[in-house]
């Protein structure tokens, strides 16, 4: 009877058990489904924003009939450095009409982005970058201000606080190249308008004392910091080197030589197979297939033994 009462005990103690380990599992479940949907949307503001606007790019740029830098990917020339004051292209922009296309080898063989003008997220999100429209043009007197993203949506200024001194920063419009230099960069707060007018160094402490005026600048405003809300502006600074015509070559900065001499356009400019997907609906497609199997094995593999122990005898069916 002492047997029988003490197996009577185990038995309801793992019933009693039974409702806990039920809820357990539930929360279990809720809470992988939640990161679940974090990764999902992670990997959507990470990596599939940057996809659409590399699509959104290649489509603007075959829209456009400017010639192939690269040549077709063949040898080319080196543009030779002109003199005088450069040409201003395009003279009068609208709103979203591609304007340059902008070079950083600082950020890889790989990175070029379409300039549009205008700035509101719509551009940004679309096309990566975009220009002040009350900010001069490439190559004028004054300051050439652009901005982008520092994160998601193809992060084209991800990497600024990569560049050094020096660096170039090359804009290509239709028949011109503009190549300036990095200089400088400075943390700001967004109320800090002056560093799209023509005088950003006023009141500026990472300016020397003498003034930029008359020269012609560019700057680039991102967000800071990049992976949390941003509460300011990074800005980055550069002056124009010299400027050069798209059908003379290609600026020494984006040329590269070969072992046999070979001359040949530094930037990779084919798409990505991610690119070519077409739309989010083949990447969830996808995704739902791979979520089923791994679900179905996951069943097979946690529900097998308790099967394979009711059919033996060893379990009674729940």
């Amino acid at each position: 009877m002492k047997h029988s009462r003490r197996g009577g005990s185990q038995t309801a103690g793992a019933v009693s058990r039974g409702p806990l380990w039920q809820a357990l599992g539930i929360l279990a479940e809720i809470l992988l489904t939640c990161a679940a949907v974090c990764a999902l949307y992670i990997v959507w503001q990470m990596w599939w924003t940057g996809v659409e606007a590399e699509q959104v790019q290649n489509e603007t740029t075959q829209s456009v009939q400017w010639s192939d830098p690269g040549n077709g990917g063949g040898q080319v020339r080196i543009a030779q450095a002109q003199q005088g004051d450069p040409p201003v292209q395009p003279e009068h922009p609208q709103e979203g009409d591609l304007i340059a296309q902008v070079y950083i080898p600082r950020f890889g063989s790989q990175w070029h982005r379409n300039l549009v003008e205008g700035t509101d997220l719509t551009q940004l999100n679309r096309h990566g970058l975009g220009h002040y429209t009350n900010s001069k043009l490439p190559g004028q007197v004054g300051n050439f201000a652009i901005a982008g993203h520092r994160n998601g949506y193809g992060q084209p200024l991800g990497d600024v606080d990569k560049l050094q001194e020096g660096d170039p920063i090359i804009v290509r419009t239709k028949d011109y190249w503009y190549v300036y230099r990095y200089t400088r960069y400075e943390i700001v707060l967004p109320t800090e308008t002056r560093v799209i007018t023509d005088e950003p160094w006023i009141g500026s402490p990472q300016w020397p004392t003498e003034s930029a005026a008359g020269k012609r600048l560019i700057t680039m405003t991102t967000c800071e910091p990049k992976y949390t809300t941003p509460t300011h502006r990074w800005i980055s600074y550069g002056e124009l080197a010299y400027w050069a015509k798209v059908s003379d070559g290609v600026p020494q900065e984006l040329a590269a030589t070969d072992g046999s001499g070979t001359v040949r356009f530094a930037t990779t400019e084919n798409p990505s197979v991610a690119s070519r997907i077409g739309s989010m609906r083949n990447v969830v497609v996808m995704a739902l297939i791979v979520w089923a199997v791994l679900f179905i094995a996951a069943a097979i593999v946690w529900r097998w033994p308790l099967i394979k122990a009711i059919r033996s005898g060893e379990r009674r069916r729940p």
